[in-house]
């Protein structure tokens, strides 16, 4: 196990290559990755999204409820994770026409950025959470953006419940469907993810000699906290031979709901601390980024969402945010662009990082 300090540090700059940076995640991890990489194209390589799906999918149709502030929230919950029919999932050619909007409006950057990036995406057949159709819509974007099939990989045929896979022995059966979403299916999903985005990879590293790093996250929020409903910390993983001035890149791993090291159940509106669950910091130490990272120079940023359940931000659940709980308008929810608090926040820790 990597070092890890109980004292929090500054996240510093390194020699990262600018440009080749990547970002992948999990369920709601998954739906920012999608986002972010939209929104920060001129910054990202590649992308891994597993259990996500398209580009500002919540505004699919804004009937579906009477109050406008609630139709993102209901769409989010049916339409774009469990519809009832595969025809009634989020339209790739509707988010593709969201996306131009935003590009027009200057609030996200060229999408002709992506034509050459390097794309994974992953449904499981058992996942009752994230529908395979939602996720197929996905692959469909990304077809419409310009990627070709060689540097768009799309898996369909692996019986997992909704989950980022791993090789571990402790994790929960493959097919299942709950906390702390980490089955094991004998492979670990974050190398195909790392090596498809960068086919030149060596192997994993058998012991890592970096350190995972504790930072503040409150100082990329620009005073906003209350509404970005993220963790006061996140964690950065760090190759000893990048600590030493090598060049690197820098992958983004952003997880799932219930995954974040601060995620308690909320009760009523309050922090149910004496239901805690021991999940604690799996998604960053056994998830197996760590080790692939460490041979081939390339930081992992894990930011982190937390759970909140006031009048400033509902997210009880500790998802990073795809409908707009951030956004002080309900009705116009800016969560999609560069502006959009938690996009703002992870890219400017990028940005800190050298990338």
């Amino acid at each position: 196990m990597p070092n890890i300090f109980p004292e929090v540090v500054r996240l510093g700059k390194y020699e990262v290559e600018k440009g080749k940076s990547s970002v992948s995640g999990l369920s709601s991890g998954a739906f920012m990755t999608v986002q972010l990489h939209l929104a920060h194209s001129a910054s990202f390589a590649g992308a891994g999204v597993v259990a996500g799906g398209p580009y500002r999918g919540v505004e699919t149709f804004r009937g579906a409820a009477p109050l406008a502030e609630d139709a993102y929230e209901l769409n989010a919950l049916q339409l774009c994770m469990a519809p009832l029919l595969p025809e009634l999932a989020p339209n790739a050619r509707r988010s593709l026409q969201l996306a131009q909007e935003a590009e027009q409006a200057g609030k996200i950057d060229a999408l002709s950025n992506l034509r050459n990036n390097r794309v994974y995406i992953f449904t499981g057949t058992q996942d009752n959470v994230v529908h395979s159709p939602v996720v197929a819509q996905t692959r469909e974007l990304y077809r419409l953006l310009g990627l070709s099939d060689a540097n768009l990989a799309y898996h369909d045929n692996v019986p997992a419940g909704h989950s980022l896979i791993t090789d571990n022995p402790e994790d929960s059966p493959l097919g299942l469907n709950q906390p702390p979403y980490l089955n094991n299916g004998g492979f670990m999903q974050s190398h195909r993810i790392l090596n498809h985005i960068y086919p030149d990879l060596k192997p994993p590293a058998e012991k890592l000699s970096g350190r995972l790093l504790r930072f503040d996250q409150s100082e990329f929020l620009d005073g906003q906290q209350a509404y970005a409903s993220m963790g006061k910390f996140g964690y950065a993983y760090v190759p000893q031979a990048v600590a030493d001035g090598a060049p690197a890149r820098v992958h983004i791993a952003l997880h799932g709901c219930k995954q974040g090291y601060s995620y308690v159940d909320f009760s009523y509106g309050r922090a149910d601390i004496s239901s805690q669950p021991p999940y604690g910091n799996r998604y960053v130490t056994t998830t197996g980024y760590n080790y692939l990272a460490d041979s081939n120079n390339i930081i992992v940023l894990y930011p982190q969402a937390s759970g909140s359940d006031d009048n400033q931000a509902q997210n009880p659940d500790g998802c990073w945010d795809w409908w707009g709980y951030s956004s002080d308008d309900p009705a116009n929810p800016d969560y999609y662009s560069r502006n959009a608090v938690q996009i703002r926040a992870i890219h400017a820790m990028l940005d800190r990082l050298g990338g």
